[in-house]
């Protein structure tokens, strides 16, 4: 796998980090910020940025302020999409672009991407709501997204079992991965291994860009 060029990437907030592994003739951007609780090191967002660029879908994984400072507590929503909109300005792409990320940095991919000009929503883990709180629901952030969405989800996760998502947001689908928790992460037996739960990651989504956003352009 190739090494991401890193690029410092200012933000109203104090400064992020942009790790960008580009294809050699991209027909898609995904541009993804990271959750509340790991950064761009997390075991899906990895996959994606090592698999995707061979395929010809550049990744742009954004690190936010606070987690480049340091911090262990992830700052609000709005300070979270201020950063990924920052990190979406700066982009010089004339592909297609689709905006998400996993669990919090999902939520702000719905909250910021049509307004970047985004053409879909990727969400890995999308939290739904708080673990044991599903009256506390973030389904508006779902239906006012407003454009394509693929939803990549834990059979398991507290946070939003697959058969909690509304069927009626248009534009959505859902690939459900195996016994998985809100990391996406599969007990030792469960029926697929945890390369195999990563590999469902990765493929599900290069379907999805190929079939509904680059295959569009």
């Amino acid at each position: 796998m190739m090494k991401a060029e890193m690029r410092t990437i200012a933000t109203a907030y104090g400064e992020g980090r942009l790790h960008v592994r580009r294809a050699k003739s991209p027909i898609a951007t995904l541009l993804l910020s990271h959750g509340a609780g790991r950064g761009v090191d997390a075991p899906d967002l990895v996959a994606l940025a090592g698999a995707l660029p061979g395929h010809g879908v550049s990744v742009m994984l954004f690190e936010q302020p606070w987690h480049v400072a340091g911090r262990k507590v992830a700052t609000s929503p709005p300070t979270l999409d201020a950063g990924l909109i920052a990190a979406a300005n700066s982009l010089r792409t004339q592909t297609p672009l689709v905006v998400g990320g996993r669990s919090a940095g999902a939520r702000s991919g719905a909250r910021c991407a049509k307004g970047l000009g985004a053409r879909g929503v990727l969400a890995l883990s999308f939290p739904l709501h708080p673990p044991g709180r599903p009256e506390k629901t973030r389904v508006a952030e779902l239906r006012r997204a407003g454009l394509p969405m693929l939803v990549v989800q834990g059979e398991r996760d507290p946070m939003g079992r697959p058969d909690e998502f509304p069927t009626d947001v248009i534009g959505l689908d859902m690939t459900v991965i195996p016994e998985a928790d809100h990391g996406l992460v599969v007990p030792k037996r469960a029926v697929v291994s945890q390369a195999e739960a990563l590999g469902i990651v990765v493929e599900s989504t290069l379907e999805w860009l190929i079939r509904g956003i680059a295959g569009s352009s």
